[in-house]
């Protein structure tokens, strides 16, 4: 699962752990409709991010500031044609609330503190 994606090599000196390479994505949604429509639908899309965060899919979510949208960190345990489907069950994509821009990153490194949940 994310563990993968860090080396089993144990840090103990602060720097970085280095990473296995594996995909990672940062979602961004952009708002379609005033935010009253927005937050029409906002428990049902807490829901549903809350089902994948207990699958491993989800690492962080939140808005943006401004608040024209918002970002989801997705881990490496999906691939990208899956993590488009999964996008499809969001509330705010079937009621044509946001844009979804999808960018697949490989992370090389990361703080130590996030090494078991990367």
């Amino acid at each position: 699962m994310i563990a993968l994606l860090i080396t089993r090599a144990i840090r103990t000196d602060g720097h970085p752990y280095e990473t296995g390479n594996q995909a990672m994505y940062v979602i961004e949604l952009t708002y379609q409709k005033p935010l009253a429509d927005i937050e029409a639908h906002l428990e049902a899309h807490r829901h549903f991010l809350d089902v994948h965060y207990e699958k491993g899919i989800f690492l962080a979510s939140g808005p943006k500031n401004p608040r024209d949208g918002g970002v989801i960190l997705a881990s490496s345990s999906v691939n990208r044609q899956a993590l488009e489907e999964i996008l499809t069950k969001d509330p705010f994509r079937q009621h044509d609330l946001a844009l979804y821009r999808i960018t697949e990153f490989s992370p090389v490194k990361c703080l130590p503190v996030l090494k078991d949940v990367l």
